[in-house]
């Protein structure tokens, strides 16, 4: 409103009223935008660290598949190192000191040098099992015998078991000891 008389703006508190509802509605808006921009900072944040934990998981899984490509042949290959052991472990002394047959024997014998040399440089070990506790993560019981040995302790070893790192290949089947009777 104005003074007709001198054209002079009235202050009828009018003007205080809009500049206040004005500045209300500016600190509601910056309020508003200060949520979406901390909404928008955590969304970030979850998308860095899932993008993170994807590569975290693929670098695992390729080194994984590095590591353990080989576990299928490797397992197919155990049973040729069993006949290879059982073949050597049936001669007698007598067999082993004929001189026709030497050179065969010797070979055999470089070739399971051999062969469990291949397995280390692989990282394929043997699981230790006469002497121990039963461990069901590693060794599979066949069979109880009587035994003066603590019961649950392996007596005899029907079948060795392999690792490749930390992994099982196959079991070590095993007798283990049960309280005589």
């Amino acid at each position: 409103m104005t003074n007709i008389e001198n054209d002079t703006p009235v202050d009828d508190g009018a003007t205080e009223e809009a500049a206040a509802a004005v500045a209300t509605e500016a600190q509601d808006e910056t309020a508003k935008l200060a949520e979406q921009i901390a909404a928008l900072q955590q969304d970030l944040l979850y998308a860095r660290a899932e993008t993170q934990n994807v590569t975290r998981r693929k670098d695992k899984e390729i080194a994984d598949a590095h590591a353990y490509a080989s576990t299928k042949f490797a397992r197919d290959i155990l049973s040729v190192a069993d006949n290879l052991g059982r073949a050597l472990a049936a001669l007698t002394a007598e067999q082993r000191e004929d001189a026709a047959i030497k050179p065969l024997i010797t070979g055999l014998e470089a070739t399971e040098r051999e062969l469990l040399s291949v397995f280390e440089r692989n990282g394929i070990t043997r699981i230790a099992a006469i002497g121990l506790p039963l461990d069901p993560n590693q060794h599979q019981a066949m069979l109880e015998i009587p035994s003066d040995k603590a019961p649950g302790t392996i007596v005899q070893e029907m079948q060795a078991g392999y690792m490749m790192k930390d992994r099982l290949l196959r079991p070590a089947m095993v007798g283990v000891a049960k309280k005589a009777d």
